[in-house]
């Protein structure tokens, strides 16, 4: 492969940053090159991209599966009347259960259960899963196996997170509000057991769909990636 100056080399990763459709890896990065440039260069160059859009209305991030170009939560909230369109609803006790996992992880159901109180309802582990946000990755030695849970990179990636590390520091489970937006209007989590989708749909609340679910002051990630010009 023909040897590129370090500027062609860059312009070339910022394109593909830009162009793609989900956070690209190193690994991805490098193969951009043929493999003919060391990961460490990779990630020169990507410092020195962040630092080019440093004051521009998107950042170059690092996210739990790769590195993506995302927009500023200050320019996010203008760009969200764009879309109007009411966002997906999760009820406290998704969102509850999601937190336990989130900071407890790995738990079973019986866990998340001791927590919370009362019984966790297989349609909210479902959502979860489905979401995309949480998977079984194993299970504990224990009579009758259960399944351990835990989140997922596509969770990461959602709040725009590059590890766990990154979540904030919460005084207590099982409510993260400074996390999980919208909870702090609604009612007690003691209030009704999630045990049946009726109890469930009373305890709904309107909270932004995942890509609108950041840790506090982290950017929103764009439903598409931008496309250079």
């Amino acid at each position: 492969m023909e040897v590129l100056q370090s500027q062609d080399a860059e312009r070339i990763l910022e394109a593909a940053l830009l162009c793609a459709p989900h956070p690209m890896p190193v690994r991805e990065m490098r193969a951009l090159f043929d493999d003919t440039v060391s990961a460490d260069t990779v990630r020169g160059m990507l410092a020195r991209i962040q630092a080019q859009w440093q004051d521009k209305g998107v950042m170059l991030c690092e996210v739990a599966s790769g590195w993506r170009f995302q927009t500023r939560a200050d320019v996010q909230v203008h760009l969200d009347r764009l879309h109007p369109e009411k966002p997906p609803k999760y009820s406290r006790a998704t969102m509850e259960t999601l937190a336990i996992i989130a900071y407890k992880q790995p738990v079973t159901r019986g866990d998340i259960e001791d927590i919370r109180g009362v019984t966790v309802s297989s349609n909210i582990v479902k959502q979860l899963e489905d979401r995309g946000w949480v998977e079984v990755i194993g299970h504990r030695d224990a009579p009758g196996r259960p399944a351990l849970f835990a989140t997922t990179r596509q969770f990461l990636d959602d709040l725009g997170l590059a590890s766990l590390s990154q979540l904030p520091t919460l005084e207590g489970l099982p409510v993260g509000q400074a996390l999980l937006p919208g909870l702090e209007d609604e009612p007690p989590a003691d209030a009704a057991p999630d045990s049946s989708s009726a109890d469930e749909a009373g305890e709904t609340a309107e909270v932004a769909e995942a890509d609108a679910l950041p840790a506090p002051d982290a950017p929103h990630a764009p439903d598409s990636a931008p496309h250079a010009p």
